[in-house]
């Protein structure tokens, strides 16, 4: 079974949910100072990607 782009896209799109949760919780949970807002931010990145990567699904 191999792995279409579909697919490729659907795993980039969860990993990088999963990146983007963590450093938002790393950012809340860990980093009470100045670094916790750049975590954050990063997050926010990470998901706003994962987003475009989701939405590319089918049309790639």
């Amino acid at each position: 079974m191999g792995m279409n782009k579909n697919t490729v896209l659907g795993w980039a799109t969860f990993i990088m949910i999963l990146m983007g949760i963590l450093l938002m919780a790393l950012g809340a949970f860990r980093y009470d100072d100045t670094a916790g807002w750049g975590f954050g931010a990063v997050g926010v990145g990470f998901l706003a990607n994962a987003w475009v990567f989701n939405a590319l699904k089918g049309r790639v």
